[in-house]
């Protein structure tokens, strides 16, 4: 069973379901039904056409589905006839699906959250995660949101802002390495970004870029995590960093700034220093200064304690730290890293250790560790 098949036609084939005048979530339970059915019989015998195999199942389902719910039969008159399995349109639908999702009749974060189950594939325990409340509470936010958009018209999309959003968290999930979504999140940002001249929509692009430039340096031969300091900057894309660069360059120039340009200028001036002690952290902390202007996020002040320490010294980063929420995500981790710069080994160790038990994925928690043994090692050595 090719698996990643089916994940590459579910957006594309949820478009046309879409199109063809069916509600979302409608759409959505149909074309599960249609992935399980595919699941069973592919084996067997892959379709010559399984895009539109998909597509004719999916519909079938809906159909069924429709006529015996008589709260739908009022649409039912708006359904079109029964498509014909063959090939079926190869229109990339997945960006407007996004548009689709952060429909006006929900608030942004119902439709990030609607969005990035629906259409990105995240589970629902990452989307909480991105979004730092209980898996609980975000199931719940999600069937709303289903619940909200169950019988409307997919025929006002959302905003560009919500869409962005989107984007970035998708991207973030792809680069944490939990879901391989980055590059895809990349590709939709560049259709985006080809559609609306739109500096947010540039500076999200510049961010991607340069972040996805650096991914081949952020794990080393044996899988571990690389921090950014240590890697080897000859590994990093050099295309990738300029054409993020000459975007980033291009969207600042328009005097029109946003949190994504804000992140992507900080993103360039990391890769712009030839080595880790050449970095201008100075001028990092005054974008993230902006950065919290601009947001006002507990996680953008968090990084920036990182930066305060690195340009005013560990025990300013510790001083930032401590005005804020140590139950964020990160907090422990950042609390160690700035302990080890001043000397406190011994504090230091235990807060590694402490950040890996709180770690959300194999691989920082492998690193924390390996940060604890390794400074309990030198302890006891030196």
């Amino acid at each position: 069973m090719n698996e990643a098949l089916l994940r590459s036609l579910t957006p594309s084939v949820l478009g046309i379901l879409v199109r063809r005048g069916a509600d979302f979530a409608a759409a959505e339970d149909a074309l599960q039904e249609a992935l399980v059915e595919a699941i069973r019989v592919w084996p067997a015998g892959m379709p010559r056409e399984p895009k539109g195999w998909l597509v004719t199942v999916a519909w079938r389902r809906y159909l069924d589905a429709a006529r015996s719910d008589t709260a739908r039969r009022r649409r039912e008159d708006l359904v079109e006839e029964e498509p014909a399995p063959g090939p079926a349109p190869g229109v990339d639908d997945t960006l407007r699906l996004y548009f689709l999702c952060a429909h006006p009749a929900l608030t942004p974060s119902s439709a990030v959250a609607l969005t990035l189950r629906a259409v990105g594939g995240l589970t629902t325990r990452q989307i909480a995660r991105a979004y730092l409340v209980p898996e609980a509470t975000m199931a719940q936010r999600i069937s709303r949101a289903k619940r909200t958009v169950s019988g409307v018209r997919f025929d006002r999309p959302g905003d560009v802002a919500t869409v962005l959003r989107v984007l970035y968290l998708v991207f973030n999930e792809g680069y944490s390495g939990d879901v391989d979504l980055a590059a895809e999140a990349i590709r939709l940002t560049r259709q985006l970004a080809a559609a609306i001249d739109h500096p947010e929509v540039a500076g999200l692009l510049a961010l991607m870029l340069l972040h996805h430039a650096r991914r081949s340096a952020r794990t080393g031969p044996d899988g571990g995590l690389v921090p950014l300091a240590e890697q080897d900057r000859g590994r990093w894309d050099t295309a990738m960093i300029a054409e993020g660069v000459g975007i980033l360059q291009a969207a600042l120039a328009r005097d029109r700034l946003g949190e994504f340009q804000a992140q992507a200028a900080i993103a360039a001036l990391h890769t712009d220093a030839p080595t880790a002690g050449e970095t201008d952290w100075v001028q990092i902390v005054e974008w993230y200064d902006e950065l919290v202007r601009l947001t006002d996020s507990p996680v953008v002040r968090l990084n920036r304690a990182v930066a305060v320490g690195e340009a005013d010294g560990p025990r300013a980063g510790l001083a930032a730290l401590a005005a804020l929420d140590d139950a964020l995500p990160r907090h422990t981790a950042v609390a160690a890293y700035l302990h080890e710069r001043d000397g406190d080994l011994e504090t230091a160790a235990r807060l590694y250790a402490e950040a890996a038990r709180k770690a959300s994925n194999l691989a920082e928690r492998d690193h924390l560790t390996r940060r604890a043994a390794r400074l309990t090692q030198l302890r006891r050595t030196g």
